[in-house]
């Protein structure tokens, strides 16, 4: 994607006008023009983008306007302009609107045959608004309807083509502020014109309003771009956009992830694999992912050959199971491995860590029986409990049914839900059902997590998979009277993405990791020169209980090398003077607490060592 990738978004200061490419929407003309009022906040939301977009017509005549539907938290609205915004735009932009919240101007509803509705969106240069209407009427013609009647909202001089709703008035909208203005092709089309974006947020009360701005501020400081530059974690570059490269202490946190998910792997009884990273696109048409998924693909010709760089680990797994006949004593069988898979994302919406080209899913596929799909879901449900407490987090389901273009017999789709159901309803969690919502092969479960801010992120997923595994490559077992029998597979990611799971966990502790999993658990820190060769000593003693440990050497004061290892958010600094020396103790300083002096060395590292395997947060 052509121009510049800016990540960080401001309010509406100094760093407001950042030019943050995003991709808009690729909907159809309909759903563009049914900007998403869907409850009482989310038309006050939808409200305000019509009135941002009054203001800004009537301060840059001639601008033409594309969207402008409510979001999570907010609204925006994309404006081709005259030139580009600066952050005085948007301090007189929001006065304007004040102005029309002031006039409490009523909303009001037209309806407009098709063609006087093009005629005036033509006659006043609305040329977006215009291909909207024109992509309805296609449409209509194809299914030999007539044109679409067109309903129009205007509040006092504005007019904008909407299906609406509104509040009754400008004088409902309640405190908003504008935040920030991003780069937004005009339908996701690279090649079409590039609009500016300006996002606001609008609530019911100032304090709503208030809190929502601090959460906003919080989450900058909690930004994993700028705590992985500050902690030495990762960095990006661009010889590989959407690549992390992982510093040794961000290597260390990553594997850290890994060993405790193979740790429970190995109690569930798991068999880990690996598979070949390019993979020939027979098998993604075979699968089925070729004719769904292609376009996400990184392809590579061969010898003639088309290849794909593997985007999911799936179907590859299928060709362990063949490797030899399988009897029904032998499911179920759980493969498990941590696949490196790259998908072609668009430059434009790569962000950090949680939006990439190229990540690490910690999956498994378990092929079991049909009879063992219930109780093996209720495993997983456990699984997926138990790892997520490691950090504090307490995982949402979200149930996912049978999409419009589902593979496989509609019998089987039911069979397979209800047992999820069951599944669901016997482990007592608390989950909510998505119509339609399934991939195209299985239906599923999504898990969510909440994090400090209230921030929901989608992380993993539980998939009972009916026809692209089994029946797309011929899977079979021996039953009890010696007849072939199809297997049902389970696809199960917990953390999902290892690099997207990273990025969440980092902003949720604000970079300050729990000692089970934090890069450097603790820093030995000598007050002179002559302590540092006791310090080398217990952090040599420390590293052989298993503890990641460093020691400041410095010529820096002991004050400065606290300040430092603070910043770097170590859960222990160990402080050794000439009393600790010589007693064998530290004064021991938690990341959060008071000092404790006088701790052995051996009580030491017992006491490191437990919180480690308890994994306490």
């Amino acid at each position: 994607m052509a121009g510049p990738q800016v990540t960080g978004t401001g309010g509406a200061g100094e760093d407001a006008i950042d030019l943050l490419l995003v991709a808009p929407e690729r909907g159809s003309a309909e759903e563009m023009l049914d900007a998403g009022a869907h409850s009482d906040i989310d038309a006050m939301r939808h409200s305000t983008a019509h009135v941002m977009a009054e203001a800004v017509m009537d301060l840059f005549p001639g601008t033409r306007l594309g969207i402008g539907p409510a979001i999570d938290d907010g609204f925006y609205y994309d404006f081709e302009l005259p030139r580009p915004l600066t952050p005085d735009d948007l301090a007189a932009i929001e006065e304007r609107m004040r102005m029309s919240v002031a006039a409490d101007h009523p909303f009001v509803r037209r309806e407009v045959p098709f063609d006087d509705a093009r005629a005036l969106v033509e006659g006043r240069g609305q040329a977006f608004k215009v291909e909207i209407l024109d992509d309805l009427a296609s449409r209509a013609r194809d299914a030999s309807a007539p044109p679409p009647v067109t309903t129009f909202y205007e509040h006092g001089p504005f007019t904008d083509l909407c299906k609406g709703p509104h509040v009754a008035s400008t004088g409902r909208i309640g405190p908003f502020k504008l935040l920030a203005v991003a780069g937004a092709y005009w339908r996701g089309d690279q090649a079409r014109p590039m609009l500016q974006r300006i996002y606001g947020t609008v609530w019911e009360t100032q304090d709503d309003l208030d809190r929502y701005l601090w959460r906003r501020e919080e989450a900058k400081k909690r930004d994993h771009r700028r705590l992985g530059v500050q902690l030495d974690l990762f960095s990006f570059h661009d010889v590989s956009p959407g690549s992390a490269f992982w510093h040794p202490k961000g290597w260390r946190l990553y594997r850290t992830l890994e060993a405790a998910i193979r740790e429970l792997q190995e109690r569930r009884g798991y068999d880990e694999i690996s598979t070949p990273i390019m993979v020939h696109k027979k098998l993604w048409e075979q699968s089925g992912h070729w004719d769904h998924y292609s376009d996400n693909m990184f392809k590579l010709e061969v010898e003639g050959q088309t290849f794909s760089l593997k985007p999911m680990n799936c179907p590859e797994s299928t060709y362990i199971y063949k490797s030899r006949v399988r009897s029904y004593r032998d499911l179920p069988l759980r493969l498990a491995e941590y696949g490196r898979l790259h998908r072609n994302e668009r430059s434009g919406v790569l962000s950090g860590l949680t939006r990439v080209r190229q990540f690490v899913t910690d999956d498994a596929h378990i092929y079991v029986r049909p009879d063992q799909v219930g109780s093996e879901i209720e495993l997983l449900l456990g699984e997926v409990t138990e790892a997520y407490g490691w950090f504090g987090l307490r995982p949402k389901f979200t149930f996912g049914t049978r999409p419009d273009k589902a593979l496989g017999d509609p019998a089987l789709w039911d069979r397979a839900e209800g047992l999820m159901r069951e599944a669901l309803d016997r482990s007592g969690v608390d989950y909510r059902v998505k119509p339609g919502d399934g991939a195209f092969y299985a239906p599923k479960l999504d898990i969510q997590i909440e994090d400090a801010l209230g921030r929901e992120w989608q992380t993993a997923t539980i998939q009972v998979d009916l026809v692209m595994l089994a029946e797309q490559f011929d899977l079979w077992y021996i039953d009890e009277e010696g007849q072939q029998r199809r297997p049902m597979a389970i696809h199960r990611a917990i953390y999902g993405s290892l690099e997207r799971f990273i990025g969440v966990i980092t902003e949720h502790f604000a970079g300050a990791f729990p000692l089970w999993c934090a890069p450097v658990q603790a820093v030995v820190i000598p007050i002179a020169d002559r302590h540092v060769p006791a310090a080398d000593e217990l952090a040599a003693s420390l590293r052989a209980r298993g503890l990641r440990v460093e020691v400041d050497s410095s010529d820096n004061r002991m004050q400065n090398k606290i300040r430092l290892a603070q910043e770097q958010k170590v859960p222990y600094m160990l402080v050794l003077g000439d009393r600790e020396v010589e007693a064998r103790t530290v004064a021991l300083r938690p990341r959060v607490g008071d000092q404790v002096a006088g701790v052995a060395w051996d009580a030491l590292a017992d006491r490191l060592v437990d919180e480690v395997r308890s994994r306490a947060v």
